[in-house]
């Protein structure tokens, strides 16, 4: 029945698809935003009837290449026709390609394929421990993280954000994590011992309100973990592949991670993510860790797409010139009602005086599409945007406020 109604191109009513929700999918999402999307064409989502939607979410940072780009189409209908999936017992030509690919773009010397950011980061964490394990010091067990911050929704990950309205059903949570402040040199100092085998954070926090840490504190930071002996994470799920107008978040400082993660956009609406590392601490050996589906032909052939993609239309300098462009505009609207603006290229938070969640609504009348959290918008557009994009973005933004 399902197949048949795809293939005649009928679709359910919305009231339809909200009931069929309700009844049988888990309630992790709460009352969704009222719409579902049939298709989608560049910047723009369009509903069952035809209605058009400005995506200046892109999936939460996903579509970085908005959506049914061609060169990732192509590549995906090639691969379909191929081979979808092996598993890991074989070697996979596209999955050692997009390795070499993302150690040639980076800092790191080996990549490991997941299917999602917090698989990436619980990958991660794991890895440190092993690290210092394998050195005959595995009772070093603890990870330093940030308030605020948000690694993902595994047991590990889920620990590691430094959220307490997350960890309360969990507890006792797994890896021992310690939280401290944003852009605090000596608390995090304070806080580091014998045990602490890492500290990870994110160089922008996203699900916070968007917040980046300060050139200072980066340098810092890597110059506290070197003088500790232990290892430094970034978490790149969100930054990485463009967002912030760098490929990786990390090159806006004059820093590099031990350890890098990355997903989201590295697919383009494919699931995939990767854990990146330096020769030293690359020390995962078999058995030690695994996936089944990570880093399959499919999702390696959507990633190598995306890269092409982003090298070849040049989409890390346009996120840097049109986020920009976006700020400057953003500085300009309604400055009684915006506290602040903050972010890197297409990474952009707009902090009001008031709570977000209803201008993110009054935007979704307008057909645009944004997030909030507390008082913050959330800005993720693809990294395809222009100028004028943005300026329609910005007039029903005045409006709104």
């Amino acid at each position: 029945m399902i197949l048949s109604l795809m293939k005649s191109g009928v679709f359910m009513n919305l009231e339809k698809v909200i009931a069929l929700d309700e009844k049988y999918h888990m309630n992790t999402f709460g009352k969704r935003m009222p719409v579902s999307f049939e298709r989608g064409e560049g910047i723009y989502l369009f509903t069952n009837d035809g209605v058009r939607y400005a995506d200046f979410m892109g999936g939460i940072a996903v579509n970085a290449l908005g959506h049914c780009n061609k060169t990732i189409k192509n590549a995906m209908h090639a691969q379909i026709d191929k081979l979808i999936h092996t598993s890991n017992l074989y070697y996979i030509e596209k999955q050692a390609l997009l390795a070499q690919k993302l150690v040639e773009l980076s800092c790191a010397d080996k990549v490991f394929f997941s299917n999602s950011g917090a698989e990436a980061n619980e990958a991660a964490i794991k890895l440190a421990r092993l690290y210092f394990y394998n050195k005959g010091e595995g009772f070093k067990n603890e990870v330093i993280t940030l308030n605020g911050s948000f690694h993902g929704r595994t047991l590990a990950t889920l620990a590691a954000t430094g959220q307490q309205k997350f960890h309360t059903p969990y507890k006792p949570l797994m890896t021992k994590f310690k939280y401290v402040a944003p852009n605090d040199i000596d608390e995090l100092g304070k806080q580091i011992n014998e045990k602490t085998c890492a500290v990870m954070l994110e160089v922008i926090q996203g699900e916070k309100g968007v917040f980046p840490l300060s050139d200072e504190y980066m340098s810092a930071v890597r110059e506290l973990c070197d003088k500790n002996g232990i290892l430094l994470i970034f978490d790149e799920v969100q930054t990485g592949m463009g967002r912030t107008g760098k490929m990786f978040g990390y090159q806006h400082f004059d820093i590099t991670p031990d350890i890098f993660t990355l997903a989201k956009a590295l697919g383009g609406g494919m699931p995939v993510g990767a854990i990146c590392a330096k020769d030293f601490c690359s020390v995962f050996a078999p058995g030690d860790h695994g996936s089944t589906f990570g880093g399959n032909p499919l999702a390696c052939a959507a990633a190598l797409a995306v890269i092409e993609e982003i090298e070849c239309a040049s989409l890390v300098e346009n996120s840097f010139e049109m986020g920009c462009y976006f700020v400057d505009r953003l500085k300009t609207v309604c400055v009684d009602k915006i506290k602040e603006v903050r972010g890197k290229g297409l990474m952009i938070g707009v902090e009001l005086y008031s709570p977000a969640a209803p201008i993110m609504k009054k935007m979704f009348e307008k057909k645009y599409l944004c997030g909030a959290v507390d008082n913050t918008l959330r800005i993720l557009p693809p990294l395809i945007i222009t100028k004028s994009d943005i300026d329609g973005f910005i007039n029903a933004l005045a409006e709104v406020l």
